[in-house]
């Protein structure tokens, strides 16, 4: 017999009884949905995940105080000032040309800030005007503040779009306006684009003015936070180990004593990101398709009773010149053709789930490799399921076969 002819077979078999192939079919149906929408789901808030966190900053480093330890013990990251404004320039003249991009100083506090009649708490940073660089920003209306602005402390800041909502609810022009930080007036310049939510919250929650600025007439301190730095493309690596290098030189830290300072990459916290998401998405996987064993044990239930009602039908085929293995494959067809028209159903319902999922702005995406992978689950799940029943009808007894009741 032909490959088509044990096709047609099977497909008239299930079409007998419809009611009881979807019955059949039905824990396929649930397995490879299943697998597909949590796989979609997985790789969708990977995605997302990564995709805020590069909104955060293409390339960006950043260096923080703390964090290694010496000969007096250990120290926590941000516990010690020993971050200079100095190092900034010393940065970009030392790596300007080789690794890095651009550098800037960082404080950050959270003051109140009032204008008029509005009041709103955020989060207040002081920087220099590598700020936009580096984090891959832009000012939708107005300017930045300049390297001047910065060197006379001026009192000039940059609103972003969540505190300008918060202040001029009217939908006023707050460029030129005065609004009071703390205890201090300040005058805006600027209003930075819309960004949206980030890794830590809410992006535009803040308002940029010289680090200078912050640090001494708001925070009271003279000495900086933070560094942040953006890399040549590709060569974030390689701007790590010569900050690094440079900083410790300039710190004179002996060769056995810790780095007194911790520099985190985006590209760590992506590939953090991505690991913690891979085991997410494989965890969710090995869940769904615990559907499909079930579908496959449903399956071969239903063979084995299909093979007792049908012990007649087999008998009269051996009869007929039908051999062993023309039984054998008629009813490992079936069990195939069942599985993977149950598989073909889970994928559909599985788009289904998938873009309904989306228009409720849930992150999910189809795989293709996940809908491969779930249709050839199911085909082996009718290859396993089938087998020992399919066996059992190649077996029987020709002449017990033909006089069963």
């Amino acid at each position: 017999m032909s490959p088509m002819e044990f096709l047609k077979l099977a497909l008239f078999a299930i079409t007998r009884n419809k009611m009881r192939a979807f019955l059949t079919m039905l824990g396929i149906i649930v397995g490879v949905g299943a697998v597909i929408a949590m796989i979609g789901i997985g790789e969708g808030s990977k995605r997302a995940s990564i995709a805020l966190i590069q909104n955060m900053g293409s390339n960006m480093l950043q260096i923080f105080p703390g964090q290694g330890s010496n000969r007096f013990g250990p120290s926590a990251m941000g516990s010690s000032d020993i971050l200079l404004e100095s190092d900034v320039p010393l940065i970009e003249q030392e790596l300007g040309g080789s690794s890095v991009v651009a550098a800037s100083q960082l404080v950050r506090t959270t003051r109140p800030v009032i204008y008029q009649n509005s009041n709103y708490v955020s989060s207040i940073q002081g920087s220099n005007p590598n700020f936009l660089q580096i984090r891959g920003w832009d000012v939708e209306s107005g300017r930045f503040f300049t390297d001047a602005e910065v060197r006379g402390m001026a009192k000039v800041c940059v609103l972003g779009q969540t505190v300008k909502d918060n202040l001029f609810p009217n939908g006023d022009d707050p460029v030129g306006q005065t609004v009071r930080i703390g205890a201090l007036p300040f005058v805006v310049v600027g209003v930075l684009e819309k960004k949206g939510a980030g890794m830590f919250g809410d992006q535009d929650d803040l308002i940029v003015a010289p680090y200078t600025t912050v640090m001494r007439k708001i925070m009271g301190r003279d000495k900086i936070q933070q560094i942040m730095l953006s890399a040549q493309e590709g060569k974030a690596e390689l701007a790590e180990a010569e900050v690094t290098a440079l900083l410790r030189q300039r710190m004179k830290t002996p060769p056995k004593d810790d780095n007194p300072f911790q520099i985190r990459k985006q590209d760590d916290i992506v590939q953090m990101q991505t690991q913690q998401a891979g085991i997410l998405t494989a965890l969710l996987a090995v869940a769904a398709s615990i559907s499909l064993v079930v579908g496959g044990i449903g399956i071969s239930n239903i063979m084995l009773v299909s093979v007792t009602e049908r012990t007649r039908e087999i008998g009269v085929r051996r009869a007929l010149g039908a051999t062993q293995r023309n039984i054998l494959w008629q009813f490992l067809v079936e069990a195939i053709v069942l599985s993977i028209l149950g598989g073909l159903i889970g994928v559909g319902f599985a788009m289904s789930a998938i873009g309904i999922l989306q228009k409720f702005q849930v992150p999910a995406v189809t795989e293709s490799w996940a809908v491969a992978l779930g249709l050839g689950f199911s085909g082996l799940v009718g290859v396993v399921a089938g087998f020992l029943p399919a066996l059992k009808a190649a077996r029987l007894d020709v002449i017990d076969a033909l006089r069963y009741e």
